[in-house]
Formats: C-alpha cells, sequence, structure tokens
C-alpha cells in the first residue's frame, strides 16, 4: 500500500429492496428481521467507526513520514556541520595535548635544570670549603713561619687569582653570590 495514496473508500450500503418479497416475509417473523437489521446496522457502524479511526491514525502517521522527508535535507546539513565541528574538536584537542606535552617537557627541563644547578651548588659550596680551610691553613703557616713561600707579601699578593695586585680580604670563591 503506497503511504502517500489516501485509504480506499468503504463500500456502498447494500441497497433494501423497500419491500421484502413475498415469500421471505413469510419465512422470517418480525423479531428475526429486526434482529438481522440490528446487526447489519451494528455491524455497519462498527466498521465505519474502524475505518474512521485508521484514516485518523494514518493522517497523523502520512503527516509524520511527509515531515521526515520533508527535513531530511535540514538534517543531511546538521550531520555534516555536527561531522565538521567533531573534526574541528578533535584537531583542537590534538593541538591542546602537544602544548600540554610541550609545558610538560618544559617543566621537566627546569626541574632538571634545577637539580643540575643545585648539585653544582653543592660541589661549588664544598669546592669553597675546602679552598677556605686551605686558606686557613695557610694563614696559620705563616703566622708560624713556615709558609710555602718565603718571598714578599707583594707577590702573595698578586698570586690571589684577582688580576688586580690588591689582597682580597673576603673568604672563599662565591662570596660575592
Amino acid at each position: 500500500m503506497n503511504s502517500s495514496s489516501p485509504p480506499p473508500p468503504p463500500p456502498p450500503p447494500q441497497p433494501q429492496s423497500p419491500s421484502p418479497s413475498p415469500s421471505q416475509s413469510q419465512s422470517q417473523s418480525p423479531t428475526q428481521t429486526a434482529t438481522k437489521e440490528a446487526t447489519k446496522e451494528a455491524t455497519t457502524a462498527f466498521t465505519a467507526s474502524l475505518r474512521s479511526i485508521a484514516q485518523t491514525h494514518s493522517v497523523a502517521l502520512r503527516d509524520r513520514a511527509r515531515t521526515l522527508h520533508d527535513n531530511e535535507p535540514a538534517l543531511a546539513r546538521q550531520e555534516a556541520e555536527l561531522a565538521r565541528s567533531t573534526a574541528a574538536l578533535a584537531a583542537q584537542n590534538a593541538q591542546w595535548g602537544r602544548v600540554a606535552d610541550l609545558a610538560r617537557s618544559g617543566l621537566k627541563e627546569i626541574g632538571d635544570v634545577q637539580n643540575w644547578a643545585e648539585l653544582i651548588e653543592r660541589d661549588l659550596a664544598l669546592v669553597e670549603e675546602t679552598v677556605r680551610m686551605g686558606e686557613e691553613g695557610e694563614e696559620e703557616g705563616e703566622e708560624e713561619g713556615g709558609g710555602r713561600d718565603s718571598g714578599s707579601s707583594e707577590v702573595n699578593a698578586e698570586e690571589d687569582g684577582n688580576g688586580n695586585g690588591k689582597e682580597n680580604n673576603t673568604k672563599g670563591w662565591f662570596s660575592w653570590w
């Protein structure tokens, strides 16, 4: 059955003869005739009621089907737009993932540099302490008169490592730190 064609019309009622034939009227009693007519009327009314209900529901279903078919281009456009938006969102998600990975590696590198700087600082503190202890030992040796150099203090002043010929009164290598 085609959904766009209307349902077939109800069959026309059977024409009744205005006067019963003499043979029929003699064989049927008046109550049987009334019962048959009532049954026929009830059947006709019931059939008409069923057709009316079917017609009501089929019209609503046809309207819905027509609406779906009419909206198909709009639904196709929305589907395509949704696919494009989803693809753009996936690309944006991948881009943010790369940014997060870059930031994570940068933070890791900063942490590595910080660890490296702490190790160097610890090593330099150890070297500074060693140099300080060596300078104190050298000063004690000069006070006792048994220093390594027998030269003048000017020579020692030139050899203190600062290159300006002046004696450095600060202790350690990183006193400026």
